[in-house]
């Protein structure tokens, strides 16, 4: 990941939307033409009403599913968006065309229905402070979904419509675990960068090169630490995995070039993998015998998932 400065990161409780994003700013107002409203304002619109989540029902009567309220504003969504593709220029990191992408994607046949829209909610919000960060949502069933709010991990259940707050980490966490003292400390204020829930497992890495583990099954948090002390030492992936014989494994990928392996029993450290550039994500093979490497280079990297070594 490119190096990001974030020491004065001031987390937003905002709205899950701003009204600031679909008013008449003079870009809108000279290429989109002008509804009649039946409000007098768009702000008379309660972001905050419970009225605004939509149902399954509302959304086939027609409904946004994100509960914009589009008869109220002074263009289309359809309006807007084609006025947001011509003025938003896309971040892209391509080294072919798009015509020659294009022939190798499988096209998607229209008219067809990839999923069932159920609810959409406005009780819970997610906080992701910059595009590049990843992970930072969790479904592991159908139903219970794990997220970033400020500096709160949340789980959400879409059956009961509650969450609750799995791990602050701006208040100072303390490892239960007794072994391996020497690797573990205390540690406080992390601001999350990645994050991964498996096999009751929540590991979560932060901006300074943090790795938090914590049994979803027990209180408090079994491992945390610094685990690099690299000035520019954001974790920018973890993974949870099962080796060969079926041992549990936790793996951290960062910006100093290294992705590291803990056992997840005593997080004893297994083996750290040095590479030519910051490593940006990396995935094990469900086998647990490959270890794929994505990092700050167009090539990916296919190596042993044991040793780190490039195959």
């Amino acid at each position: 990941m490119e190096q990001f400065s974030n020491d004065d990161l001031e987390y937003v409780n905002d709205d899950y939307f701003e009204f600031s994003d679909f008013q008449d700013e003079e870009t809108f107002s000279n290429n989109v033409p002008h509804r009649t409203s039946d409000s007098d304002s768009e702000d008379d619109f309660d972001t905050s009403n419970a009225k605004t989540d939509t149902s399954a029902l509302e959304a086939r009567n027609g409904k946004d599913i994100q509960g914009i309220p589009w008869e109220m504003l002074n263009y289309t969504r359809d309006e807007y968006r084609e006025t947001r593709l011509k003025q938003y220029k896309n971040y892209e990191s391509l080294t072919r065309s798009h015509e020659e992408l294009d022939k190798e994607c499988l096209g998607v046949q229209k008219g067809k229905s990839f999923y069932d829209f159920q609810f959409n909610t406005r009780l819970v919000k997610s906080t992701i402070v910059h595009f590049q960060l990843r992970n930072l949502l969790w479904a592991t069933s159908k139903h219970d979904v794990y997220l970033m709010q400020n500096y709160s991990v949340m789980h959400w259940s879409s059956l009961l419509r509650r969450s609750k707050e799995v791990l602050n980490v701006a208040k100072p966490i303390i490892p239960t675990l007794k072994k391996h003292s020497g690797l573990a400390h205390p540690i406080s204020r992390v601001q999350i960068s990645t994050m991964a829930v498996k096999e009751n497992l929540m590991v979560a890495g932060g901006f300074h090169g943090e790795l938090i583990c914590k049994n979803l099954n027990h209180s408090g948090v079994a491992f945390c630490s610094k685990i690099t002390t690299d000035d520019n030492a954001i974790t920018n992936a973890v993974d949870v995995f099962r080796n060969p014989s079926g041992s549990l494994r936790v793996i951290a990928a960062n910006n100093d070039f290294q992705i590291r392996v803990f056992d997840s029993e005593n997080f004893a450290p297994l083996g750290c993998f040095k590479y030519d550039w910051s490593v940006n994500n990396a995935s094990v093979s469900p086998d647990g015998k490959l270890l794929a490497v994505l990092g700050d280079s167009t090539e990916g990297l296919i190596a042993d998932a044991n040793t780190g070594k490039v195959l």
